[in-house]
């Protein structure tokens, strides 16, 4: 039988500069949701301004805390001894290469590559269920962390078109008729907030809409372009391609979300298993025969 894969480890931090940014973005649109767009609107000690910091709060909190998470997950490691065995029954598919037709062997880490794991050339070694690397959180976006850097996003998502109501409200409410009484001091921060809001929510929205597609399917990216040249392939052999590993909608987002719905909000991943072997469509085709 396969190993079982260690069990994940933290990413020490070092310093990045595009972690940095976000980390800095993430202070100033707090500090200028807070103290300028719901002061401005509700009166910050008023019951309407107290209730909104404290839900922006609440999901800034949770945006910070999942965003440290991805960072400091390890995405997923290959055991050094990890060899696939074709005489598994369990394991009725193994991925091969492109070109000869053997199994994946990566060169450069010298190990066997289980399903789904690809060698990263930023991080200099093989990850499990390599979705992307991502320069934002420092980290590779694998097995073990795919789940958290979704959440994060989506917590990013929701702060960021919840901070850009308050701004468009407090601008409705108020207008910038008051800035020549405080010199035009809000004006800047306004100016700042929108051009960091309007641009972020765009290009989050598109992100958080892309891997919603990709959960629904069971897909990470680099399988959803290597998927499309298989597609390609098929069609033009006469056959028809079909993602071994879409299991169906539900299926497919219960094996990254986890099968308790109370826990799909929360970035942790403790139900992914050792990310050596994932179940496909041969397991489903397989199960009525095996269960007579």
């Amino acid at each position: 039988m396969a190993e079982k894969a260690k069990p994940q480890q933290q990413q020490r931090f070092a310093f990045s500069l595009p972690v940095t940014v976000v980390v800095s973005s993430i202070i100033y649109i707090y500090i200028s949701t807070i103290f300028v767009f719901i002061d401005r609107w509700f009166g910050l000690f008023s019951s309407p301004g107290i209730a909104n910091a404290v839900v922006f709060t609440a999901i800034a909190s949770m945006c910070i805390f999942s965003y440290r998470t991805a960072i400091s997950t390890d995405p997923g490691r290959v055991p050094s001894t990890y060899t696939p065995d074709i005489e598994d029954n369990q394991t009725p598919m193994h991925e091969i290469k492109r070109k000869g037709g053997d199994l994946r062997y990566c060169q450069k880490c010298s190990h066997y590559k289980p399903p789904r794991a690809h060698h990263c050339r930023v991080c200099k070694r093989c990850v499990l269920r390599m979705d992307h690397h991502c320069i934002w959180i420092n980290n590779c976006v694998g097995h073990a962390n795919y789940k958290i850097f979704f959440i994060f996003v989506m917590y990013a998502v929701v702060a960021c078109i919840y901070s850009m109501v308050l701004l468009v409200g407090s601008l409705t409410y108020d207008g910038l008729s008051d800035e020549e009484k405080n010199g035009g001091s809000f004006r800047t921060v306004y100016v700042v907030s929108g051009i960091l809001l309007v641009p972020l929510s765009i290009a989050l929205c598109v992100l958080i809409g892309w891997h919603i597609y990709l959960i629904l399917h069971n897909n990470t990216t680099i399988e959803y372009y290597e998927g499309v040249r298989a597609l390609w392939l098929q069609e033009k052999g006469g056959s028809i391609y079909k993602h071994p590993y879409d299991l169906g909608p539900y299926e497919n987002l219960t094996s990254v979300l986890g099968p308790n719905i109370l826990s799909w909000l929360w970035p942790t991943a403790n139900h992914i298993g050792s990310g050596l072997r994932f179940r496909t469509v041969y397991d489903l085709s397989k199960a009525p025969s095996t269960s007579k």
